[in-house]
């Protein structure tokens, strides 16, 4: 059994991983301040001898007592409206946050993966993106809070690494979805579901040409943490290599939920990605790994929860 500590554990993706380790029967810690993070995502949990919950700002001073064998630092704002809204909060996380966790693995003799992200390619000008290209990123555009808050991380984790020999792992995941997504996250599956499920026009921003890669949350957990437990160091791209044009993705859903919402266009965000394929080969290679869920699947298993909360709203 290991003891883990999962900042951002009351988040879409930290509740998922939280779930999955006490599950194979670890014990969890999950930390939040629940700026973003929701206690419902973590509901099922909070009764269960091996997890504990620390309502905390991970850009603060840090104590955990007793031993600690693994952080994954999932402490973020990662959605567009999230870090429009929060850009001070979001570089913070970035920088301190990640120097705070740092620090605590080092003193524990932890292992530490940092969620990065595959905005740290920013606008592409390769594609697919892999691990060796370096990106195309605005660092004072909007968008360079997140952008240039995990590139940071990035970089901080690979100098603890070879400066502290911390055993570090980097995780760059692509669009995931699936549910406990927040209705006004402001990624495309939310806002397409929400707005189809009331029957609300749906919303494409520019024309829609512009492409993603879709990962159901279950297939990126399984990548993750299979990169926990291996030796490999430098980032891995997780995600979903099968890419689809946001317009389609936005009719897919709308045939989904037997809406008869239609399509309307706004102006494309600044520094918005045209595109965004990950190449999954180091994955593939290294950990075995590569999506087995499909997107007509995905969005299945994912409607009847947002049926649920838009029903609630």
């Amino acid at each position: 059994m290991k003891r883990i500590l999962i900042t951002g554990g009351a988040g879409f993706l930290g509740s998922h991983l939280c779930e999955r380790f006490v599950g194979e029967g670890h014990e969890v810690l999950c930390m939040d301040n629940l700026l973003t993070g929701d206690l419902a995502n973590i509901e099922s949990l909070l009764h269960t001898k091996n997890f504990h919950f620390i309502h905390q700002d991970v850009t603060e001073f840090i104590h955990v007592s007793g031993r600690l064998d693994v952080i994954m630092h999932f402490a973020s704002p990662a959605s567009p409206i999230d870090y429009l809204e929060l850009p001070i909060q979001t570089l913070k996380v970035g920088s301190l946050g990640t120097h705070k966790v740092l620090g605590l693995a080092k003193a524990k003799g932890a292992r530490l993966l940092i969620a990065s992200t595959s905005e740290c390619y920013g606008d592409p000008l390769v594609h697919p993106q892999s691990e060796d290209y370096w990106g195309n990123v605005n660092p004072v555009g909007p968008r360079g809070v997140y952008d240039e808050a995990k590139r940071f991380a990035e970089a901080m984790t690979m100098a603890y690494h070879r400066f502290h020999q911390v055993e570090t792992r980097i995780v760059r995941i692509f669009n995931t979805y699936g549910p406990r997504m927040r209705l006004n996250d402001g990624r495309a599956l939310p806002a397409f579901m929400s707005q189809a499920l009331r029957g609300q026009d749906v919303t494409v921003f520019g024309d829609g040409s512009q492409t993603r890669s879709f990962c159901y949350v279950d297939d990126l957990v399984e990548g993750i943490v299979r990169l926990l437990w291996s030796d490999e160091s430098l980032p891995v791209n997780i995600g979903n290599p099968s890419e689809i044009t946001i317009k389609e993705f936005a009719e897919r859903v709308i045939e989904l939920t037997g809406s008869n919402s239609r399509l309307v266009y706004a102006d494309l965000p600044e520094d918005d990605p045209k595109v965004r394929q990950p190449d999954i080969t180091k994955a593939r290679e290294l950990l075995g790994w590569e999506p087995q869920v499909d997107l007509a699947s995905g969005l299945a298993r994912t409607l009847s929860f947002f049926q649920e909360r838009v029903g609630t709203a």
